[in-house]
């Protein structure tokens, strides 16, 4: 790979055609077989005539999560501006994501747009909301698993190892050596209302700071495990009824900045962001404590999770 085409786009479908690459570059680019374990893939209807021009199809291809599966394909080594036309070629039910191919190399790829609806075996990582406090059916999370694990119980698997009151920095320490035994394709993280807390003791103290290092780490740690990061946002919260939990004290503001930090960080690093502020917000009724969903709280931001993943 040379200075001039910095980009590694591996392609499994109509974007290794010479004509579909003359077409959106203006000529045939260097391309290398290459291939993708841990997926198959499945039929895409396009309705975006110029798409159908350019490929001369109207079903093109999409990856589906599929343990011992490969598919084979090539890399294309593309400029900043190849990879630009490449964007805008692909239809809205792709987006472009790191993916680390059979030889170890990272590369970008067009991914499904609703990153839970591919997924196979997921591993949940977060906080006390991840976990399902104050909700006996297990909270979110066990909403989605079961819904999961019913599309089809011989190949779907759910593992919930969120504990209570974690940051984003213990996410971040804890979830690599938890990996590698369950051989996961999607690494679900939904933390990040700790890290608005502000101590009593401290209020000086800024939480925020180390929320990129953290993300960055566990996208990694994703990575090398052939997994998909997908980060859940903070949940609304009611700042006059939530108490001071252990010293801490927990604003709205504080929380509404998390939010933001996090959900710029998942943009400009091509991650997954799925916002879970809406379902809860000024619904009091909704939270045990102004900061803990109950049930019905959890059964509302499943509906929303489950609308923007799958």
């Amino acid at each position: 790979m040379t200075a001039s085409r910095p980009h590694a786009l591996f392609s499994f479908g109509t974007l290794m055609d010479e004509r579909v690459q003359t077409t959106l570059f203006g000529q045939a680019v260097p391309t290398s077989p290459a291939s993708l374990t841990g997926c198959t893939t499945r039929p895409l209807a396009i309705t975006d005539p110029s798409v159908i021009a350019a490929s001369g199809l109207d079903v093109h291809l999409t990856l589906e999560r599929e343990y011992g599966a490969v598919v084979e394909g090539a890399v294309l080594r593309l400029t900043d501006q190849d990879l630009a036309a490449a964007d805008a070629y692909e239809v809205d039910d792709y987006v472009r994501r790191r993916v680390l191919l059979s030889s170890g190399e990272r590369a970008w790829a067009y991914l499904d747009a609703k990153p839970l609806r591919p997924a196979a075996r997921i591993v949940i990582v977060g906080d006390s909301i991840a976990y399902g406090r104050c909700d006996p059916q297990g909270g979110w999370a066990a909403r989605l698993a079961a819904t999961h694990i019913a599309g089809n119980e011989a190949e779907h698997r759910v593992f919930q190892l969120a504990i209570p009151g974690s940051t984003l920095a213990e996410v971040s320490e804890q979830t690599p050596a938890l990996l590698a035994p369950r051989l996961p394709d999607t690494l679900i993280v939904a933390a990040g209302i700790n890290d608005s807390a502000v101590p009593l003791s401290a209020p000086e103290l800024d939480g925020l700071a180390h929320i990129a290092d953290s993300l960055g780490s566990l996208a990694a740690a994703a990575l090398d495990h052939h997994a998909r990061l997908v980060v859940v946002g903070p949940t609304w919260l009611d700042e006059e009824r939530t108490r001071d939990y252990g010293g801490l004290r927990f604003t709205k503001a504080r929380a509404l900045a998390v939010r933001e930090a996090i959900r710029v960080w998942c943009q400009e690093n091509h991650i997954d962001y799925l916002d879970m502020w809406e379902p809860l917000y000024e619904k009091t009724d909704l939270l045990v404590d102004g900061l803990h969903p109950a049930a019905d709280g959890h059964e509302a931001l499943y509906q929303h999770l489950a609308a923007l993943g799958c």
